[in-house]
């Protein structure tokens, strides 16, 4: 688990993680119909997504927290970090 241990991996494991997920819980519920119907910013269902997004990524990073690979899971969490802005961001 040690060759692993890079903080760019984990940057990119934190910024394609959230998308995925993300996608693939539009895709799954179906829902492309609705948002686009709510232009994505009725009641603030984009900033909704955006945080629900991020949970892969903190799960993630705390098991790879509980097995000591520190610079791996520093960079999971600077990679969601672009998600949790811009979930403020839109928000506002």
């Amino acid at each position: 688990m040690r060759r692993f241990d890079r903080y760019w991996i984990g940057f990119l494991l934190g910024l394609v993680l959230p998308a995925a997920f993300m996608f693939w819980y539009i895709e799954g519920h179906n829902l492309w119909y609705a948002l686009r119907a709510l232009n994505w910013q009725a009641s603030g269902v984009l900033s909704k997504l955006l945080l629900v997004s991020v949970f892969p990524d903190l799960a993630l990073m705390f098991v790879f927290y509980t097995t000591d690979t520190w610079r791996l899971s520093k960079g999971i969490l600077m990679g969601s970090f672009p998600y949790l802005i811009a979930s403020v961001a839109v928000s506002v």
